[in-house]
């Protein structure tokens, strides 16, 4: 059908009630829109006529109310009916059933367009433009509907939906949230019970069977929506979409208790994480959990079970859980005792390359700020980070070399490392020596203990590591690196260090982000001390300028040296 005709059944359908019969036609021309490949601008076209034909009607002849007397008037009619009744009280009567059937005619071609144009919103098939104007026109219906109540019910049935398709991308998500979630009424109380409701009904993931259930599961769902607004339909009994029917409109029309919100947020966060989530969409979750989740639950020690099984995977997933588990040990007295080892295995060189490893570094600077940790938990993070060292980049030994200054101003306990004298530790190893035949035995003994390091790498409890009976001489090593910032930064922690009053912690956030670009560029900008090499009355520009001697003939720069031309020989 081509886009003149359209028009002119939209044209006719808007001047006349004799051509309402155009609706079903301008209906399937909007649904067309569903099949691969059909045209764009005859189902757009429909529709304007189709949403300028139903708004008034919404108003007038689709109303609640006038639904509702016209009803209880043909009851009370055909109750006072009898034998006797004249010819003109039959014709009123028969009158009053046709606009009872031509009502009743209109809601279903009504709930028929709804739920087309729900399919459209919530299929990937129609072109964007389709989708967003079928979102409109749904998010209007279910404002006029009722006469300035938000229509829930409806509303209910598109979130379902949403919260079901494959098709929910941007083009919607953009859509809803400048224009619709900006409404208090519309994103806060009705989005959370109505994602709280369908979550609900979706039943735990099963190793069998789990596309059967979802379809069953979404099946129970009521689809008719020829029961709006038929206040003659009566349901025996109440369905779970009736309930969160009342409990949507009861939160529209009274005062919205922020108490009852958090609840139902809580629920619907928790039935969501049970789901079985895409990798991509549970990375998103931890790293945003902290900030947009934790701080509005009812409860956040719920979530314990998440972030310890996240925080047990280990890789990315453990550093991205760290900031959430970290908010629950420390504001809502969560017990972890494994997390400072499981903190521990996170230290790999691979940690200086990842994608979040400044909000890692940063984190992990707050979790060992406190001066009650035990000396051997903060001497195994000093021990192994010098080591790291080795391995890391040089913004990595840098960032490195400012967490161990901190560590060492926060816990005196542990300067040990710093400097510790092996002589003393000899002289009490050589006098266990008792016999003098083992002398030269124990001497070299000695020298081997001497030359190694008694700190265990490998070792995953930090209480096992030996860190404590070890030194910093890695750090003493970085004097010599081969990047001058480092090493320069390695001059300046002695200095802190020794004058401790005049020193402060070092802001890890300053080294977090750091590269090869930010030394270059830092080296770049330096001022270098000029320094003269060689001295030059003209500035020369060639390499062997022409000289002459007193005597006219030219200056040799090579003396004692013969140049003869070469000359190439020819077959």
């Amino acid at each position: 059908m081509g886009i003149k005709r359209v028009k002119t059944l939209g044209r006719e359908l808007l001047t006349s009630r004799a051509h309402v019969n155009n609706v079903p036609i301008l209906t399937s021309v909007l649904s067309s829109c569903l099949e691969k490949g059909a045209a764009s601008d005859q189902g757009l076209e429909a529709l304007i006529s189709l949403q300028a034909f139903f708004f008034p009607l919404l108003r007038t002849e689709l109303s609640t109310s006038s639904v509702k007397e016209a009803s209880q008037r043909l009851k009370q009619k055909k109750r006072k009916r009898s034998n006797e009744e004249g010819a003109a009280e039959k014709d009123e009567e028969e009158r009053e059933s046709a606009e009872a059937i031509y009502r009743k005619w209109l809601w279903s071609k009504y709930a028929e367009l709804l739920r087309i144009l729900r399919k459209i919103v919530t299929s990937s098939v129609p072109k964007p433009a389709v989708r967003v104007a079928a979102m409109d026109a749904f998010m209007e219906f279910a404002r006029q509907q009722k006469q300035g109540k938000f229509q829930t019910r409806i509303y209910f049935r598109l979130i379902s939906s949403l919260v079901h398709s494959n098709a929910f991308d941007d083009v919607i998500l953009t859509m809803l949230l400048p224009k619709y979630f900006k409404f208090k009424d519309i994103c806060s109380p009705m989005v959370i019970r109505n994602v709280y409701e369908v979550l609900s009904r979706i039943p735990p993931p099963s190793d069998e069977g789990t596309e059967e259930l979802e379809e069953e599961m979404w099946s129970n769902l009521n689809d008719n929506e020829e029961s709006f607004g038929n206040p003659g339909k009566q349901k025996p009994q109440q369905t779970g979409t009736d309930l969160t029917q009342k409990a949507c409109e009861k939160v529209s029309s009274s005062k919205i208790s922020s108490k009852k919100l958090r609840s139902k947020m809580s629920k619907a966060w928790m039935s969501f994480l049970r789901l079985p989530l895409p990798l991509d969409v549970y990375k998103k979750i931890l790293a945003d959990l902290h900030k947009t989740v934790v701080p509005y639950l009812t409860s956040p020690i719920l979530l314990s079970d998440f972030l310890t099984r996240s925080y047990d995977i280990g890789g990315v997933i453990s550093v991205m859980a760290l900031n959430s588990l970290f908010i629950l040990i420390t504001q809502h007295g969560l017990e972890y005792p494994d997390f400072y080892n499981k903190l521990y295995v996170l230290l790999e060189p691979s940690i200086f390359i990842a994608k979040y490893r400044s909000h890692f570094f940063e984190l992990m600077d707050k979790c060992l700020k406190s001066p009650l940790l035990p000396a051997y938990l903060a001497a195994a993070f000093t021990k192994k980070l010098s080591r790291l060292a080795h391995y890391a980049p040089p913004s990595g030994s840098l960032l490195v070399i400012a967490l161990i200054h901190n560590l060492l101003r926060r816990h005196p306990s542990i300067n040990c490392l710093v400097h510790r004298d092996t002589n003393k530790i000899d002289e009490a190893e050589g006098n266990k020596t008792v016999e003098s035949s083992e002398k030269v035995d124990n001497c070299c003994a000695t020298i081997t203990r001497h030359g190694a390091d008694p700190f265990v790498s490998e070792e995953k409890d930090t209480a096992k590591s030996k860190a404590l009976q070890s030194s910093l001489w890695e750090i003493e090593t970085l004097r010599r690196h081969y990047c001058p910032p480092v090493s320069r930064f390695v001059a300046s922690l002695e200095n802190d260090l020794t004058v401790r009053a005049k020193t402060t912690e070092v802001a890890i956030k300053d080294f977090s982000s750091g590269s090869y670009g930010t030394i270059f560029s830092e080296e770049v900008g330096r001022r270098i001390k000029q320094v003269p090499l060689a001295f030059y009355k003209t500035i020369p520009c060639t390499l062997f300028p022409d000289r002459t001697t007193e005597d006219n003939e030219p200056a040799l720069d090579f003396t004692g040296w013969t140049f003869t031309p070469s000359v190439t020989q020819t077959s």
